[in-house]
């Protein structure tokens, strides 16, 4: 049985899930906290796709088709309270034929509301908008949702280790034969041998390919969050326009969550949330919700975007949100070595099918997907079986 190990604690578990599900041996590595990165610090916005519609058609079709295999597999961890795309203004109301024709282009069921009827659902919303579409976006819990997909992986004999940290990536001519790790819970040092090391480990995806002297393209985005004490809003709010900062306010519970910024950063644990951020975004975010600005923050962070280097793009808000997998002994002549890279939170299954599906060709097994319709674990598993 082919062994492979997978750096990384956020979409590694839905890598981890879909392995273990095709028979292999499965060790997963964290060097903190399972979702401590990435995967655990977003919005918790289920996307329908329709964010991406404007500018993004094939992660507008990625998310919609997830979307409807998460509503099935992991129906306790969300929220169906679908979402508004609004006009507020002329400029809005310009690009609503767009919008519907573009939803209709990527499957995304959708429905034209007007002024009234959307303040009939929203009464915070600014009462001098145009009319929104509504959309079947939710609200996932940022944890517990890739929980359920650990807790999946356990059961079915996956091995995780938190607080483990790749130091080094062990080859044998020009193929990976395992990781040098250092167990930071009793300061001890030891290699794991594989068969295949997948590098899933977000933002820090290039640190890990630079181990063993790889450059991959990957664009380090950050993004900043602000939360109030107060759900102003039942539904997912969006601004109908080409995806900007501070165009989204997402219901968590009792909290408001108004996001997001982007710049480009090099390094990862180097970023610091720039002067002024915050209130960029009240000022954003009281144009959907103008009772927004009464409330003083209740929490406020940051979260960097591995996103896909596919172009010239330079503006972070438009690069792709897709994502890729790339086969380092094809790319690289280094065998036994995949990077994967890109995707969101809503992505992260199909992400971990395609990856899996690239190992399957690697290592000649034909053993289909099967996380499309298997039923995930509840969250509260992965305490019992870890």
């Amino acid at each position: 049985m082919e062994h492979i190990i997978i750096i990384g604690g956020g979409i590694g578990g839905a890598l981890a899930h879909d392995l273990t599900l095709r028979g292999f041996r499965v060790t997963l590595v964290e060097k903190g906290e399972l979702l401590s990165g990435a995967s655990g610090r977003h919005h918790g916005l289920l996307h329908s796709g329709a964010r991406y519609v404007l500018h993004d058609l094939k992660a507008a079709r990625e998310c919609a088709e997830e979307n409807g295999i998460l509503r099935r597999i992991a129906p306790d961890a969300l929220e169906l309270n679908d979402g508004l795309f609004v006009a507020l203004n002329d400029a809005d109301m310009a690009l609503w034929d767009r919008f519907d024709e573009k939803c209709h282009e990527a499957g995304i069921i959708h429905t034209q509301l007007t002024a009234s009827q959307t303040l009939a659902l929203e009464p915070e919303l600014v009462p001098t908008l145009k009319g929104a579409f509504r959309v079947c976006d939710a609200v996932m819990d940022a944890w517990r949702l890739p929980l359920q997909f650990f807790a999946t992986a356990l059961s079915n004999g996956a091995r995780i280790r938190t607080f483990t940290e790749v130091i080094s990536i062990q080859t044998s001519g020009r193929s990976i034969v395992g990781v040098e790790v250092v167990d930071h819970r009793f300061n001890r040092v030891e290699t794991i041998g594989s068969d295949l090391v997948v590098n899933a480990a977000g933002p820090w995806a290039a640190k890990v390919a630079a181990m063993v002297g790889l450059k991959i393209p990957l664009r380090t985005v950050p993004g900043v969050m602000v939360s109030v004490p107060a759900r102003l809003n039942r539904m997912v709010i969006n601004r109908l326009h080409p995806a900007g900062e501070g165009d989204i306010i997402v219901p968590q519970r009792n909290l408001s969550i108004m996001g997001t910024t982007a710049w480009m950063a090099e390094d990862p644990d180097s970023v610091q949330i720039p002067r002024g951020h915050v209130t960029r975004l009240f000022e954003l975010g009281k144009q959907l919700i103008p009772r927004i600005r009464q409330y003083a923050p209740h929490a406020v962070w940051h979260a960097c975007r591995p996103l896909l280097d596919v172009g010239p793009e330079q503006d972070p808000m438009r690069i792709s949100r897709t994502s890729d997998c790339l086969d380092h002994a094809e790319r690289d002549d280094l065998e036994g070595f995949v990077t994967v890279l890109g995707g969101k939170a809503t992505t992260m299954r199909a992400m971990a099918e395609q990856t899996a599906d690239l190992i399957c060709r690697n290592t000649g097994r034909d053993r289909h997907c099967r996380t499309r319709k298997a039923a995930l674990k509840p969250y509260r598993a992965y305490y019992e079986y870890h």
